[in-house]
């Protein structure tokens, strides 16, 4: 891989890491209502996740899912009603420890999520499409493809985690978290609209 690949890897790895998505709300709402130690289950089990489904996407899954609609229809069917239904559950919690209770995301739920994230399967399709499928040096490139997107699977949603903690403490007060809950939810349906279109 020469290095005009390498910066172009790292450009989409940034903005497809960083950009708001189930992974990093997720993170955020997990953080703002639990703290940050009980986030970190579900921010170490994405880049776990994240790792399978590339390694699996390389090995032939992604295109037996792109081969077969009836296959790709029901990824996106459980993506789409996972979504909503943490949507469902995040938007009535106004209490911090409220939403441990109704809404437990934890490391095998985190693994199993990347499975059923449309953001997440386009990022593994483009990466193999574009750095891995009809390249010489396959296993190089899967191992350089692999690393770089383990770490920024990690740190964008520790960053996200991390802004959630932080905000903890300004959400305890009045009916904040209720809001900050709400909105999360929102922008998790707006991700599940964004999925039945896609």
């Amino acid at each position: 891989m020469n290095w005009q690949e390498f910066t172009a890897l790292l450009v989409l790895a940034t903005a497809m890491s960083f950009s708001p998505g189930p992974n990093t709300t997720l993170s955020t709402t997990l953080a703002a209502n639990g703290g940050l130690r009980r986030a970190m289950r579900f921010v170490c089990a994405v880049p776990v996740g994240w790792s399978l489904l590339l390694l699996l996407t390389a090995a032939g899954l992604g295109t037996l899912i792109e081969a077969v609609p009836m296959l790709r229809l029901v990824v996106k069917t459980l993506g789409i009603g996972y979504l909503v239904w943490l949507a469902l559950k995040l938007s009535r919690s106004g209490r911090l420890g409220q939403t441990d209770a109704s809404v437990q995301v934890g490391f095998w739920q985190g693994v199993g999520l990347q499975f059923v994230n449309i953001k997440a399967w386009l990022l593994a399709l483009t990466l193999v499409a574009g750095w891995i499928a009809g390249k010489g040096d396959t296993m190089h490139r899967t191992a350089v493809l692999l690393a770089v997107m383990v770490v920024f699977a990690f740190a964008s949603n520790f960053a996200y985690a991390a802004v959630g903690a932080l905000l903890r403490a300004w959400l305890a007060e009045g009916r904040r978290l209720l809001w900050f809950n709400r909105l999360m939810a929102a922008i998790l349906l707006l991700t599940a609209a964004w999925m039945v279109k896609a």
